[in-house]
């Protein structure tokens, strides 16, 4: 739990918060990495490959905790992306492998320049992108623009809390849990309990290095396996 301070009546009351707010949006522009890109989706270049990569998921397994799809084909697929992707929040992305082909998707979204808090999410990784360093920077990435460039002092992760690889990643990628939020919705004709995780400005230096060594060159051998864990707790 954050630390307090205590005012002239003996309250507790929060500490102080310094900085200038609201803070940034985010800007539409590339974050590039090592071992891949995060880039504004553009249908036209990226949907057509999207729709393929996504097909690899051959029985439909990572729609099922997505509010949309599978789709029928590449055209609706398309007309999907251009009609709900567009927007500035939830804002888009294609992540590109280092052959520039695209092989998944992620957002910025609940974006709140006033408290300096912003969610990610619509995360769809391929079969190709899913369990490869890329992956991993593709959150590291994300992490880095919402932090360092844009000072925010929270960033979100929300998931079904019956979608178990979800919240294990959010843990892997150094996410705190903070509880579930019973029936907060509903969606394809079912509940959905949230389960609540967050990265707060304090906890990032620690994050971030330990990121910034998972990906190193060295971590990796001749084969492309890690040679250690990610170690992304906000806390020891």
């Amino acid at each position: 739990m954050s630390g307090h301070n205590t005012n002239d009546l003996g309250q507790p009351i929060g500490l102080p918060v310094t900085g200038d707010f609201p803070r940034p949006t985010p800007p539409y522009t590339p974050m590039e990495g090592r071992y891949c890109s995060v880039v504004p989706l553009d249908v036209n270049r990226h949907a057509p490959r999207l729709f393929r990569a996504f097909a690899n998921d051959t029985d439909g397994n990572n729609w099922t905790y997505l509010p949309y799809g599978p789709f029928d084909g590449e055209r609706e697929f398309e007309d999907w992306t251009r009609e709900t992707c567009m927007d500035s929040d939830p804002m888009f992305h294609t992540v590109l492998d280092s052959n520039e082909t695209p092989v998944g998707m992620a957002s910025f979204l609940r974006i709140d320049p006033a408290a300096g808090a912003i969610e990610v999410g619509h995360i769809h990784f391929s079969p190709l992108l899913q369990r490869s360093p890329q992956s991993t920077e593709t959150m590291f990435l994300m992490m880095r623009r919402v932090f360092d460039e844009l000072g925010y002092r929270r960033y979100e992760w929300k998931c079904d809390a019956l979608n178990a690889p979800s919240c294990r990643a959010a843990e892997r990628l150094g996410f705190t849990f903070e509880g579930i939020f019973r029936q907060a919705t509903h969606y394809k004709g079912r509940n959905r309990d949230t389960a609540w995780y967050s990265i707060l400005d304090s906890e990032w230096p620690r994050i971030r290095s330990a990121f910034e060594d998972w990906l190193s060159p060295d971590n990796f051998d001749q084969t492309g396996q890690q040679r250690q864990p990610l170690k992304a707790r906000a806390s020891v």
